[in-house]
């Protein structure tokens, strides 16, 4: 266990503050930053998230900043924004002056308008040979945060690198698994949350569980063709960073994109919905940026085009499942998938 480590968690949302419990029960020296003085102090005070996780009591050795160079001044970085504010961060003067041993990210998404990966937009900012990992996998906070049995795996280029943030989240009830595909658990992490809006909207609609069940393994046909299509490995896309993440977000209500769907289904005008929900629904901005990807490579994904146009307004989920249910009869598997 690396009790020497002194890291620094950005984004006291759910998921940071999950993330930053674990390492702290881990005897991880830990400090979790936030941009809200007032919410940091709160938390300091407390011990709890009182926004988003108000009834789960936070270790005790845990550090709390609201001071972006405080934060950046430690040598490890675990970046846990939404992903749209994830270059934003990373342009903060503090964090630019700062030298990080290495820097790893909880998020899920492309960065929005590029449609770039996040592996890409850190490369481009951080100075070169900075070592860069992606933690994703399945993983509602709350649970993580309750001490629930997790498995995530760490993604990166630097197997040293992805050995050290996975030994510091790995414990009794959070197994942390490693690998080298950096772009493929980028993709799952991102695409899982659209195809989370499809099975809820199914859900929504009262289809059955057949459905439920169609929906997430034909989605899951559409990930191993763009992760092909990226040079990203199958593998990744069978594993917790792919089926995992996918079936969680697919079929656990504690996920927004999930939710998201289900009041589609159920009628819910779109802005209405997300509001209601009241936190960052991913998809929303991920489908385009998914789209752009699949009309480059030239691929077909029926699911994901037709939550795109739901998610725009162009369609209703009445009309995107009458557009899935005409489709002509295929194999299931393109043949260059499994060469």
């Amino acid at each position: 266990m690396p009790h020497s480590v002194s890291i620094s968690v950005f984004g006291a949302g759910s998921w940071g503050t999950a993330l930053a419990a674990v390492l702290a029960r881990h005897g991880i020296d830990t400090q979790l930053w936030g941009r809200d003085a007032n919410a940091i102090a709160a938390m300091r005070e407390q011990r709890r998230n009182a926004r988003y996780l108000p009834d789960i009591e936070l270790p005790a050795t845990l550090q709390y900043t609201d001071s972006l160079a405080q934060a950046a001044a430690r040598p490890l970085w675990l970046i846990v924004t939404p992903s749209h504010a994830f270059r934003e961060l990373l342009e903060e003067p503090a964090m630019r002056a700062a030298e990080p041993a290495g820097v790893a990210w909880a998020t899920k998404g492309f960065e929005p308008g590029s449609g770039r990966f996040l592996h890409e937009v850190a490369a481009s900012l951080l100075a070169a040979g900075t070592p860069l990992a992606v933690v994703t996998g399945p993983s509602f906070a709350r649970e993580v945060a309750l001490g629930l049995p997790t498995a995530v795996t760490v993604h990166s280029d630097t197997q040293a690198f992805a050995d050290q943030i996975a030994q510091c989240l790995h414990g009794p009830s959070f197994r942390a698994y490693t690998g080298s595909d950096m772009v493929g658990a980028e993709l799952g992490g991102a695409m899982k949350n659209v195809l989370a809006v499809a099975t809820g909207v199914a859900d929504g609609m009262q289809l059955g569980l057949n459905a439920r069940a169609g929906l997430i393994t034909r989605g899951l046909n559409e990930m191993l063709r763009v992760c092909v299509a990226i040079g990203g490995k199958p593998e990744t896309i069978m594993g917790l960073a792919g089926v995992g993440d996918l079936v969680l977000t697919c079929t656990g209500d504690l996920s927004r994109n999930r939710r998201l769907g289900l009041a589609l289904g159920r009628g819910v005008d779109l802005r209405q919905a997300v509001r209601e929900i009241g936190q960052v629904v991913e998809s929303v901005q991920t489908v385009n940026e998914v789209m752009r990807i699949a009309q480059r490579h030239g691929i077909e994904l029926p699911i994901s085009e037709q939550v795109q146009r739901v998610l725009a307004e162009e369609i209703t989920p009445q009309e995107g499942l009458k557009c899935l249910l005409a489709r002509e009869q295929k194999p299931e598997y393109p043949a260059y998938l499994f060469r």
